[in-house]
Parts: C-alpha cells; sequence; structure tokens
C-alpha cells in the first residue's frame, strides 16, 4: 500500500512531494493563527502604549475577525475560478502589507484600520489553505496528515499568547514586533510555495461570485457591531441614532437573505440552512462562538490589568484552557472514530462548556489562580468537544459536493458569532467598569476626570487609582463570563436537538438507486436505517441485485 495518495492534476504526487507542499501551506496557516494568538495577551499593553480606550481594544480583535468573516467565502469561490496557489500567494502579501501597517500605527484608530486589512489576509489564508489540502490529498488519505495540521494548531494557539508576552516584556523588542515576527515567516512560506506547490486550475465558467451578498452580510453586521459599541456611551438606548443603526442593519440584512435566496451560488446557501441537522449546527456554532471568542479574548485582559500579572505571566496563565481545547478533541475525536456516534460528545461537551463559564462567572480581582486555572481547563475541554465536532456533524448529512458550502457556512457562523460576542462583550465590560471606576473615584475623593477611567494605560496612574482601576476590571470580568454562559445554554440546547445518527464511513451519500433500495428492504421486512452506512448499503443493494 505504499502508491502514491496524493495527485496534481495528471502526475500523482508522491508522500514527500506532499510533505514538501504541506510545508509551506501549514507555515502559512500558522503564520494566520498566529496574527490572533500572538495579540491576545500584548494588547493590554498595545493599547495602553497608544493611549487608547476600552472600545478600541474591543475593536483591534474585532475588525480582524469581522473582515475575515466576511471575505472567506468570497476566497473560496475566488478558487474555483483562478489558481490556487496565486491566490495563497495573494493573501500573503494582503497580510504582509496588514501585518506591516500595524506594526507602524501611531494612534489605536490606525491600529485598528491595519487590522482589519490584515484580516482580508487572514480570511483568504485559512479558506484556501484547506482549498489547497483538499485539492492535493483525497478525502481517505487525508486523514493521515491531520497530525501535522493539529501539530500546527496547538504550537499557534498556546506558544502565540506566549510569545506576544514575551515580545512585549522585552525592552529591545517592544510592542510593534507583535505584528512584525510574522513577516518573515510570511516570506519564507510565500518562497516555499512557489517551489513545492503545484496544483492546476480546475476552472469552471459557470461560476458566479455572490460580491453583493457578502457585502449586504458585512454591511449589516458592522452596523450592529458599531450600533452596540457606542449605544448608552455616545447616544442612549432610544435615541434616532438607536433607531438608524438598528433600523438600517434589519434593512441590509434582509436584503441579504433576499440575495443569498436569489444568487446562484450564495455565501450562505439558504437550502443548507434550512436543513435540520445544518439549521441546528449554525445555532449552536454562533453559541459557542460567541461565548469562547467573547469569553477568551478578555482573559489576558483580566490578568494583566485585574490582577496586573505581566504579558508573559498572563500567557502563562492561560495555558489551562489551550490544554483542555487539545486535550479533549484529541480523546472525543479517537472515541467517535471508534464508536461511529457524534451526538453524545457534542451534548457533553455542550454542558461542560456552560459549567465552565458559570465558574469563571464567580471570579473576581483576588480569585485564587487555581481555581482559575480548573475553570479555564473545564471551558477549553467544553470548546473542545464541540467546536469541530459540530462541523462533522454537518459534513455527514450532505453530500460530497455540498461539504465545502456547509462546512465554510459553518464556519462562518461561527465567526460572526466570534465576532458579535467580542464586541457585546466587550461593551458590557466597557459599561460596568466606567461605572465602577466613577462611583470608587468619587468615594475616595478622586474627581473623576483624574481617573482616566476610559484609558488602559494602567501604570501612567497614580498608585491609588491603579488598585481602583484594577478592582474594577478585575470585578467586572466575572459578569461578562456569566453572560458567555448565558449563552452558551443556547449550544445545549441545539446540541440536544441534534437527531442521533451513525457516521457513515463511505465519501458520499448514497445514491438515489442505493436509497430506493434500502427503502424497498424495510418494505420487505428488513430493518430500516435512521442513519445510512454507506459501505453497508451498497453491499446491501449489490446484494439484492
Amino acid at each position: 500500500m505504499s502508491a502514491p495518495t496524493t495527485t496534481t492534476g495528471d502526475t500523482p504526487m508522491t508522500h514527500r512531494q506532499t510533505l514538501e507542499a504541506l510545508s509551506g501551506l501549514l507555515l502559512v496557516l500558522f503564520v494566520a493563527m498566529l496574527s490572533g494568538t500572538v495579540v491576545s495577551t500584548a494588547l493590554p499593553k498595545i493599547i495602553g502604549a497608544l493611549n487608547g480606550s476600552q472600545t478600541q481594544y474591543t475593536w483591534v480583535v474585532t475588525a480582524t475577525l469581522l473582515t475575515a468573516t466576511a471575505t472567506t467565502p468570497i476566497w473560496g469561490k475566488l478558487a474555483d475560478l483562478f489558481n490556487k496557489k496565486l491566490l495563497v500567494q495573494v493573501a500573503i502579501v494582503v497580510f504582509l502589507v496588514g501585518s506591516v501597517l500595524a506594526g507602524f500605527a501611531q494612534t489605536a484608530g490606525q491600529l485598528i484600520a491595519a487590522r482589519a486589512f490584515q484580516g482580508i489576509g487572514v480570511g483568504g489564508l485559512q479558506a484556501l489553505v484547506q482549498v489547497a489540502i483538499a485539492a492535493m490529498i483525497p478525502p481517505r488519505e487525508r486523514g493521515r496528515y491531520n497530525g501535522y495540521l493539529g501539530g500546527v494548531m496547538a504550537v499557534a494557539t498556546v506558544g502565540g499568547p506566549l510569545l506576544g508576552g514575551l515580545i512585549v516584556d522585552t525592552s529591545w523588542l517592544g510592542w510593534r514586533w507583535c505584528f512584525f515576527v510574522g513577516v518573515p515567516v510570511a516570506v519564507i512560506a510565500l518562497i516555499l510555495l512557489q517551489v513545492t506547490l503545484h496544483l492546476p486550475t480546475a476552472r469552471r465558467d459557470n461560476v458566479k461570485i455572490d460580491y453583493l451578498g457578502a457585502t449586504l452580510i458585512a454591511a449589516g453586521v458592522s452596523v450592529l457591531l458599531i450600533w452596540i459599541s457606542f449605544v448608552d456611551d455616545s447616544f442612549a438606548w432610544l435615541s434616532w441614532q438607536t433607531a438608524a443603526m438598528v433600523g438600517g442593519a434589519a434593512v441590509l440584512l434582509a436584503l441579504a437573505v433576499r440575495v443569498e435566496a436569489r444568487a446562484q451560488e450564495p455565501v450562505v446557501p439558504l437550502a443548507l440552512v434550512r436543513q435540520r441537522t445544518t439549521a441546528l449546527a449554525i445555532l449552536g456554532s454562533l453559541a459557542v462562538g460567541m461565548a469562547m471568542f467573547g469569553g477568551a479574548v478578555f482573559l489576558g485582559q483580566y490578568f494583566q490589568i485585574g490582577r496586573g500579572y505581566s504579558p508573559t505571566e498572563a500567557g502563562l496563565l492561560t495555558i489551562p484552557m489551550m490544554a483542555g481545547v487539545l486535550g479533549s478533541s484529541i480523546v472525543a475525536g479517537r472515541l467517535i472514530t471508534k464508536t461511529g456516534r457524534i451526538k453524545p460528545y457534542i451534548v457533553f461537551g455542550a454542558v461542560v462548556l456552560v459549567i465552565g463559564f458559570a465558574l469563571l462567572g464567580t471570579i473576581d480581582h483576588q480569585t485564587s489562580l487555581v481555581l482559575l486555572g480548573a475553570a479555564m481547563f473545564v471551558v477549553g475541554v467544553g470548546v473542545g468537544m464541540t467546536m469541530q465536532n459540530l462541523v462533522l456533524a454537518v459534513q455527514n448529512t450532505v453530500s460530497l459536493k455540498d461539504i465545502g458550502a456547509a462546512s465554510s457556512t459553518v464556519a462562518f457562523f461561527r465567526s460572526l458569532g466570534g465576532t458579535i460576542g467580542v464586541s457585546v462583550l466587550g461593551a458590557v465590560l466597557a459599561r460596568q467598569v466606567t461605572d465602577r471606576i466613577t462611583t470608587d473615584l468619587a468615594a475616595a475623593g478622586i474627581p473623576a476626570s483624574g481617573g482616566g477611567s476610559g484609558n488602559l494605560n494602567v501604570d501612567a496612574m497614580p498608585a491609588v487609582v491603579q488598585q481602583i482601576v484594577r478592582a474594577a476590571y478585575g470585578d467586572a470580568t466575572g459578569h461578562i463570563f456569566l453572560i458567555s454562559a448565558a449563552i452558551a445554554v443556547v449550544g445545549v440546547v441545539a446540541a440536544a436537538l441534534l437527531k442521533p445518527v451513525t457516521l457513515r464511513t463511505s465519501l458520499d451519500l448514497p445514491d438515489a438507486a442505493t436509497a430506493a433500495a434500502v427503502a424497498a428492504d424495510a418494505v420487505d421486512g428488513a430493518p430500516a436505517f435512521d442513519q445510512v452506512d454507506g459501505d453497508a448499503v451498497v453491499r446491501k443493494a449489490s446484494a439484492r441485485r
């Protein structure tokens, strides 16, 4: 069984050639993931150095998530029109330019704009790496290379926060290198891909990119996020600004649904969304994305501002959550492969996620680090057992030709949930922190204007004000985790409503003839199938013939 397992065009690729091509692709994926994780623990220092506010802190993360989410399906559609290798390289160049601009930002506003541009490249890299791997490696053989993919994700997930902390704690580097550090790695990946990756251009003349749908979705969500960020601060809940923004977002999203319903190849295929499993998986992914991204983004801020730890220490303190994600995803994956059952693990993971966030909801600025570590580990276990398995549940119910669209749809809504979660929870945190600081400053006889409640440069504040600000952030963070727990309950409901099925062993769903044979067997008295196992059905249909 040593025959070549991958192919590009008519020439099969050897295992060595596949690994060489994968090296560049995995390096690209590593850089894309690192761009988000390396900033997580460094962001309080970055925003503090730029004299930014809590709202700007949130938007540095939200801007990248939003543009990456909106552009991911467009990059996927472009892969059907143009050379995949060229598109990967274009996405790398966009990412490089965005990284350099972010590194040279002089204000928080410039940083947000640069991160938004960088997100366009990140969206392309995340989408196109998967497309390129699918074009190289047949589905039956893809599993043997998943270990490399998991290793890259583990290093980027765990190593990113540590690297970001070390960079901002190293005086001769500084926070700007959090953005510059990925540049040389991306350049190496660009050269490596030029030498090792050779993919055919499978062009389809009938492909039409749904630019209008993608634009309407991005615009509608962006308006909602802007409203969430500024309501109750710059204007009241009941005001003409609220009416204009909420109404405008509703109109844009309604138009997006109309466009998607009529588009030949929509960004979000409504026919797939209407399927029970896909709809429930989307609902669960929205909840998981909102809870996980929204909650996890603020852990680094809690440790640094609320507890006074350095960025490096904050990165080390978040390891329990990453360990939970990696460990549970590996264990659950093996058990699912062994039993073929997936629903019990998704339900269990969703329940564990709620428990983990409920535990984090009890924290304040003096909570034991042991309790914090245990709670973060529980959250990680919940995320590891739900996130990718929700995608797998959808892939099991659709035909092979629809797997890409179905998977990207679930990923799109998960990222969308994360974007909304970061913005909503960030807005809640900003309001609570401002109110708490204002109250405590007044109680201490200090003018509120001298407290700098909207500024994250805590080290520049007087000692007594520092103590008030740290206590406010530490205590308010627990409240947003309680909100995350409430959101995660929606994921439990969605998981519980999933149909209990056995994962199929075939690559594709049975064809119409095979399905008819199964139905005939059921009429003859043979057991009917709740979920068809492709190989078993083919053998049964063959026996009848």
